[in-house]
């Protein structure tokens, strides 16, 4: 045999190592790739879980919750499935503060401040308890300033929110 067709297979191993290194490079672009996946996901349900716990302070907020303070089990259907995705506990409101607000605080031609501004005098005396006459001064409200808190603890996220509420409120209502 002449020199001139021996092969030494120089190139078989050179096919060789670039087909290892590419599939090196596409395995270590699979694995970035699926870890990236799994970091949206878990995102995805950690805002999921806020957004729930946001939901359920919504829903105590929706209410009259100044007159039955107590804690709530609120069940969240994110995707609108029909199934519940999330669970919010929404502890008891607290008060933080009451003040009593004056007519200068008040927009007399909000009808929403009416209940503020007008009162006859046997009203004042079951809330007050007082018949005497209103003062200039003074309104039938009260600003109350209240902390809400709602929880979720699933197997997939866990969130806490925390909102404070201001609320206008009949003269008597009590601040625990």
């Amino acid at each position: 045999m002449t020199y001139k067709y021996r092969q030494s297979g120089a190139t078989l191993i050179t096919a060789l190592v670039m087909l290892v290194a590419l599939t090196l490079l596409v395995v270590s672009g699979i694995r970035s790739s699926n870890t990236n996946l799994r970091i949206a996901g878990n995102m995805q349900m950690q805002e999921e879980a806020v957004i729930a716990a946001q939901h359920g302070i919504e829903q105590t907020i929706g209410k009259d919750f100044t007159t039955a303070i107590a804690t709530a089990t609120i069940a969240v259907d994110i995707d609108n499935n029909g199934t519940t995705d999330y669970t919010a506990q929404v502890a008891a409101p607290t008060c933080t503060s009451s003040v009593a607000l004056t007519r200068s605080d008040l927009d007399e031609f909000s009808s929403a401040d009416d209940d503020c501004t007008t009162t006859s005098q046997s009203t004042r005396a079951a809330i007050v308890g007082s018949a005497g006459p209103i003062g200039e001064a003074e309104s039938m409200c009260l600003k109350q300033s209240w902390d809400i808190r709602s929880t979720v603890a699933d197997s997939k996220a866990n969130a806490v929110v925390r909102q404070g509420v201001y609320m206008r409120v009949a003269i008597g209502t009590v601040c625990p």
